[in-house]
Formats: structure tokens, C-alpha cells, sequence
């Protein structure tokens, strides 16, 4: 019990941590936030988070990789479960991906930003999640070219632009605003079905 408990403490201390350390890095910018701010964030001491995170740095790397990981769990669990066709594929995905940027803003911003803030180790990590998941576009972009569904003649720049509509997005979106995530979601699937020229469904 004794170890249960302690386990879950340092779980929670590590939380705690990256949660403050997302509110400050997306306000502040990681180079205009100090250890000690997050610490006050947090509520705890600047020595209780080197109990968990031996830098800034450190914490950062965190928080970009789950932040990747997470979307690309997200964006994959969609396309397992949408239909077939490229079509129903690029929307489920693109659905996933925006549904992302909306709910965990601050994280996608510091996602989007602060990569050049990263030390050449965690830009590495970093750069192959973003591989990851821009391979994910693609494949299905290519396969909808190659299957005569799409019509774009650039599949790759195709795929970059539609990634960096949901980037965008979650620079200005706002909880409470004319649109929910879900009717977002809805709007930008059809723009990224226009963005590889697919046919337009006239029944809808």
C-alpha cells in the first residue's frame, strides 16, 4: 500500500508539474517562463520539481511528445474506424485532428511553436512523432490519388496544408464560440476533401 501510494503521489507531483508548466509555456513562452514560475503554478517548490523533471527542457520535450503521441493515438484510432474509401478516411482523420486542437489548445500551441526551443535531441523525437503523423495524411492522400478519388497534382503540399489548417486553428478558436469542436470538425473535413479535389457530394 505504502508503495501504491507513493507511486501514485509522484504521478500526481509530475501532473501537477506539466500542468503549470503548459499554462505558462502558452502564455509566457518557453523562454520567457522560469522554473520558479512554474513552481508557482504548481503551488510546490522549484526543488520538488527536479524530483521529477531534471530541466526546463526536459519538461518541454514532455509535453511536445505526449502532446504528439495523444493526437496521433487520436488520429489513428479514426482512421481504423472510418470507412474504406480515401474519402471517408481524410475526413475521419482530419475530424480527429481539429476535434484535437480545439479541446487541448494550449497544448497544440505549445506543440506548434515552441519547436524551436527544443535541444537537438528532443527536436529529433519531436520532428519523427510530426514524420509520424504527417505519413498518416499522406498515405491516405496518395492512395486516393493513385485510385483516381483525388485529382490534386500535390499530394505532399496537399497533406502540409491540411495539417496546418487544424494548427491554425487552435490559435483563434474559443470555447463558447458560433461553432462546437463537432460542427468545426464537420466544416473542416469538407475542407480538406476540397483540398485534394475530391469529388463533391451534391446530395448533402
Amino acid at each position: 500500500m505504502a508503495q501504491q501510494r507513493a507511486r501514485t503521489q509522484v504521478r500526481g507531483g509530475r501532473d501537477v508539474v506539466l500542468t503549470a508548466a503548459i499554462d505558462h509555456f502558452q502564455r509566457l513562452g518557453y523562454h520567457g517562463t522560469s522554473m520558479r514560475d512554474i513552481a508557482r503554478g504548481a503551488n510546490i517548490t522549484v526543488a520538488s520539481i527536479y524530483h521529477h523533471f531534471p530541466s526546463k527542457q526536459v519538461i518541454l520535450q514532455d509535453i511536445m511528445a505526449r502532446v504528439l503521441s495523444d493526437v496521433i493515438s487520436m488520429t489513428r484510432s479514426a482512421l481504423m474506424s472510418a470507412g474504406s474509401s480515401p474519402s471517408e478516411q481524410l475526413s475521419a482523420v482530419m475530424k480527429a485532428w481539429i476535434l484535437f486542437h480545439t479541446t487541448r489548445r494550449a497544448e497544440a500551441l505549445i506543440g506548434a511553436s515552441e519547436i524551436r526551443s527544443l535541444d537537438a535531441q528532443g527536436h529529433r523525437l519531436v520532428v519523427a512523432l510530426r514524420d509520424e503523423q504527417e505519413r498518416m495524411f499522406r498515405d491516405v492522400i496518395e492512395r486516393g490519388v493513385a485510385e483516381g478519388e483525388f485529382d490534386t497534382p500535390y499530394p505532399r503540399e496537399a497533406s502540409r496544408a491540411i495539417i496546418n489548417m487544424g494548427y491554425s486553428v487552435a490559435s483563434w478558436y474559443r470555447t463558447g464560440g458560433e461553432l462546437s469542436p463537432e460542427q468545426l470538425a464537420e466544416r473542416y473535413a469538407v475542407l480538406a476533401l476540397g483540398t485534394v479535389a475530391a469529388p463533391v457530394d451534391k446530395s448533402s
